[in-house]
């Protein structure tokens, strides 16, 4: 009976054994190969992320020696971590080591909390690193060209080149690119709309760029802006022409012209309306006067009638009348022959 039951015991121990065996084996290429690359991990760790955590070994170990070979120091428990909150372990890791090698200062827990947050963290970083040129407006939206109008009335055309680079600070909740597009839209036409004339725009595009990116408008976004550069600036409807003032010029002139002719009109209107309301006041004088005539004969008929006038003295009245006549007459024949 003893020999039965160390048999048993002994058959057990041997199954344990291959078990284990089988175990280690399956990991041992692993940890050889952290430790032979000097991120070293110790087997029970190897062990539990494969059979316990249901972590794929190859991705921790990868990542793991990239870490340590560049000098980073990111623990086995922090990949795994990271890896069963779905982000990317990899980009992560590369993350870091760009960051290190470029002096900019980012944890392991920030990397992943913006991996996390769906921003693509290696990209950040190597924006941050290597500055990228954003076009405003973006033509992907079917806008090619930014329309301002300055104080004169005259429209421009503008394309803008925007500078930016990663904000790490601010990349989990800042804003994104099309806010950098929109703000800086809106900068470059406030901008435009402020100059006096179209003319100091062309003359000097930087002044428009230089006060738009004074205005702070990478506030509470993912990104700073280095440097917004004016790419074109053109007048709107003159693309075909040679020479764009000589044909501002001259449609400001021809727009003047018709304005002064509006003004002659005017002041012609109101001249003739004045010579008929001249004549209307003469023929009303004129009709006075006639009236006051038709009243002399009534007056010498109640003269007759009344008797304060008799008929030699009607007729010396009708001489004087008539002598007056023929004075008149004379005197209108000198001067007639005076003028001749």
């Amino acid at each position: 009976m003893p020999t039965g039951i160390g048999l048993i015991l002994g058959i057990f121990v041997l199954i344990v054994a291959f078990v284990l065996a089988m175990v280690v084996l399956s990991v041992i290429a692993a940890w050889i190969q952290a430790w032979g690359s000097g991120a070293p991990i110790k087997l029970y760790n190897l062990i539990g992320m494969k059979f316990l955590r249901k972590v794929p070994l190859a991705l921790i170990v990868r990542a793991r020696i990239q870490a340590v070979r560049a000098g980073l120091d990111v623990s086995t428990d922090q990949l795994e971590s990271h890896y069963l909150a779905r982000g990317n372990v990899i980009n992560v890791v590369q993350a870091l080591i760009a960051a290190d090698k470029a002096n900019i200062e980012l944890s392991f827990q920030q990397a992943a909390a913006i991996d996390l947050a769906g921003r693509d963290i290696l990209d950040a970083v190597a924006t941050s690193v290597n500055p990228k040129v954003i076009d405003c407006p973006d033509p992907r939206q079917g806008i090619t060209v930014l329309d301002a109008v300055a104080k004169d009335g005259i429209r421009l055309l503008i394309k803008a080149r925007v500078t930016v680079r990663t904000n790490i600070e601010q990349l989990v909740g800042g804003a994104t690119e099309e806010t950098i597009i929109a703000r800086v839209g809106q900068g470059i036409v406030s901008a435009v709309g402020s100059m006096a004339s179209y003319k100091n725009v062309l003359e000097n595009p930087d002044h428009i760029s230089r006060k738009v990116l004074e205005s702070g408008l990478d506030a509470q976004t993912a990104f700073e802006i280095v440097s917004i550069d004016i790419a074109d600036v053109s007048v709107a409807g003159t693309a075909n022409t040679a020479n764009v003032g000589a044909q501002l010029e001259t449609e400001r002139a021809e727009a003047d012209k018709k304005m002064r002719q509006a003004e002659a009109e005017g002041r012609r209107a109101m001249a003739i309306a004045a010579e008929q309301e001249m004549r209307a006041r003469v023929q009303e004088m004129q009709a006075k006067v006639i009236e006051a005539q038709a009243q002399v004969p009534l007056a010498i008929a109640q003269a007759f009638k009344d008797g304060n006038l008799g008929v030699m003295d009607f007729y010396r009245m009708q001489n004087v009348m008539a002598d007056t006549s023929m004075r008149e007459s004379l005197a209108g024949g000198d001067e007639t022959k005076k003028e001749s």
